[in-house]
């Protein structure tokens, strides 16, 4: 895989926890620790767990786990592409996504450190989805689209993406082998909603089943074309990752 200088900040100091929330911890939550990271790019890191409780944890595909990222019951929500309960490991591609907490916090995050998760737990059951399949969602979403891939073995998948940058999310989809995603380039007033919804119309006939994910309104968006092309319900699994404003949506 490849490797790219990482562009980190120095962690900043961190409030300590009382002695209620350490208890809280103590009960709900499981330790572990990284193994190791790779930066692929300014905004994309791979991220390996390790840890004895993720050897004794039933993970499903799509599932999801929230990472402890500071002082209190703070956390944010990843997608693994993996798990692996034998060696008790678990990766996840990660998004670096503006100034928010919990990019800072993987900014600031070393191999060895330690940190406390919860999960899995239920989100998007990619176990049973059947084919053909269309994933629409953002750079949020690599790492379910990597998960969604290899639980179907890249048969009859379509993955179509809107992306700040093009060029960056173009190399990190090569490095983890989903290269012939369809990426629409974010545009001022969401005017590339227009062309991401000529991409799902003409799939819209084909039987498929869609799995909506990344930010709210452009799931609302992509939800409403597909209806109005007569797409039921029954087809349609969403999971909104984020919203403009709003943090810690999931």
């Amino acid at each position: 895989m490849s490797l790219t200088e990482s562009t980190d900040h120095q962690p900043r100091p961190q409030p300590q926890d009382g002695k209620l929330t350490r208890l809280l911890k103590r009960w709900f939550l499981r330790p572990g620790r990284v193994s190791f990271i790779h930066t692929f790019s300014r905004h994309f890191r791979l991220v390996e767990l390790e840890g004895d409780a993720l050897k004794t944890a039933a993970w499903i595909p799509g599932q999801q786990i929230q990472i402890g990222i500071g002082a209190g019951m703070t956390n944010r929500t990843y997608t693994p592409i993996s798990w692996n309960v034998q060696d008790g490991t678990t990766r996840i591609l990660v998004y670096l996504h503006g100034d928010a907490p919990g990019s800072r916090w993987m900014r600031a995050l070393r191999p060895q450190q330690a940190f406390d998760f919860l999960g899995p737990r239920n989100s998007i059951d990619l176990s049973d989805i059947p084919e053909p399949c269309v994933l629409f969602g953002d750079e949020t979403c690599f790492g379910l689209a990597k998960a969604l891939q290899d639980t179907l073995g890249g048969r009859r998948t379509r993955f179509i993406f809107e992306v700040s940058d093009l060029a960056e999310s173009r190399l990190v989809l090569q490095i983890v082998e989903l290269g012939e995603a369809v990426l629409i380039e974010r545009t001022a007033g969401d005017a590339h909603l227009a062309d991401i919804e000529s991409h799902l119309r003409p799939l819209a006939s084909d039987g498929a089943q869609y799995i909506l994910a990344g930010k709210a309104t452009s799931i609302q968006r992509a939800r409403q074309a597909l209806k109005a092309k007569g797409v039921a319900s029954s087809r349609i699994r969403a999971k909104a990752y984020w919203a403009p404003g709003k943090s810690g949506l999931d």
